[in-house]
């Protein structure tokens, strides 16, 4: 009997078990604000930028207007990411830029790389 190709990985991959993760000690020194995914994203994309509008944002990380919303509220509570609302005639427009404090938390000091490398 012939054995099919895909049937042939399924099986090697429940031979090897499951992924073993290191223990937690370096995930718990993370910064659970920007830990999320969506948070991440918009923490490092500001990173590499000055600033960037709150079109660009959601393009780039391709989210809807309310989760970038509630995402970058939270930062903002958090000290992480400064907004500026401005208006262009009648159409609003909003800045993100990364706080000094942002950076801080993306970067932390006592590790010297970015907490996803961490892991």
């Amino acid at each position: 009997m012939v054995a099919r190709a895909g049937a042939a990985r399924r099986v090697r991959r429940a031979e090897s078990g499951p992924r073993v993760v290191p223990a937690a000690t370096n995930a718990a020194d993370l910064d659970r604000v920007i830990h999320e995914r969506v948070r991440l994203g918009i923490v490092s994309a500001l990173a590499a930028t000055e600033s960037l509008a709150f079109n660009e944002l959601k393009k780039l990380l391709r989210i809807t207007d309310g989760n970038l919303s509630v995402h970058a509220r939270k930062l903002e509570e958090a000290g992480y990411v400064a907004v500026q609302k401005t208006f262009e005639g009648r159409i609003p427009r909003t800045a993100y830029r990364l706080t000094p404090a942002g950076r801080r938390a993306l970067v932390p000091a006592r590790r010297g790389q970015p907490h996803w490398k961490v892991l």
